[in-house]
């Protein structure tokens, strides 16, 4: 039953976005109770995740990117 460091944080990103089935999330919290450095990455990844959210990110729209490239092209 126990995952690796490398298993755990790919479950680990997998659940902050809410894509981890329930086998792996147990999978994960016993592999965070064994793992103090799996636990800390853990509460990092969940503390960034919530600071992200606060702040509101946009990403720009892939015709406002394509503007921007043709803007760049034409600055040379």
């Amino acid at each position: 039953m126990m995952i690796s460091c490398e298993k755990a944080a790919n479950i680990c990103d997998k659940s902050q976005y809410e894509e981890a089935s329930s086998w792996e999330k147990i999978k994960l919290k016993f592999h965070l109770f064994m793992c103090k450095t799996c636990a800390k990455h853990s509460k990092d990844n969940t503390k960034l995740t919530s600071l992200c959210n606060q702040a509101r990110l946009a990403v720009l729209s892939e015709e406002e990117k394509k503007k921007m490239k043709e803007t760049f092209s034409k600055a040379k």
